[in-house]
């Protein structure tokens, strides 16, 4: 597939200790390592289709801002 990215976060739940569970690391990392690829490639399909460089950055930008948590009860 990519390159592993070994430098994603620590990641921190909201009170702000650290998550520890070795699984759960790895599925975070696995995750971010598919998603960064898939944005990789959807970034350069836009180029290669003559979308502009700006306008690709501006919209991949504008998908993760409209992502919701839909765990939280409203």
């Amino acid at each position: 597939m990519t390159n592993k990215n070994k430098n994603w976060p620590k990641w921190k739940r909201d009170d702000q200790t650290t998550v520890s569970c070795t699984e759960k690391i790895k599925v975070m990392s696995e995750n971010f390592d598919e998603l960064k690829q898939l944005a990789q490639d959807a970034f350069e399909d836009g180029l290669l289709m003559e979308v502009s460089d700006k306008q690709m950055r501006e919209t991949l930008h504008q998908v993760i801002d409209d992502l919701q948590n839909k765990l939280i009860s409203k």
